[in-house]
């Protein structure tokens, strides 16, 4: 796994695969988990992308945003 791109081949649904691979990049950059607010999701469903700013993290970030892309093959 190169840093920063999760591939996931399981027969997990969808919405799990994203959660997994969310978890996996915040333990590898030792983060705290973002919070998905009501316009992170909607973004999300719009473009299979979501910007998680300093408003979806509880403790403070020393990054502007962590973005995540859905690539599917």
């Amino acid at each position: 796994m190169c840093p920063g791109i999760v591939c996931d081949d399981t027969d997990d649904t969808r919405t799990h695969k994203i959660f997994n691979a969310l978890d996996s990049i915040c333990y590898e950059f030792d983060l705290s988990k973002p919070i998905w607010l009501d316009s992170t999701i909607e973004d999300f469903k719009r473009h299979d992308k979501a910007r998680f700013t300093q408003d979806n993290f509880v403790d403070s970030i020393d990054f502007d945003y962590l973005e995540i892309h859905i690539i599917e093959e």
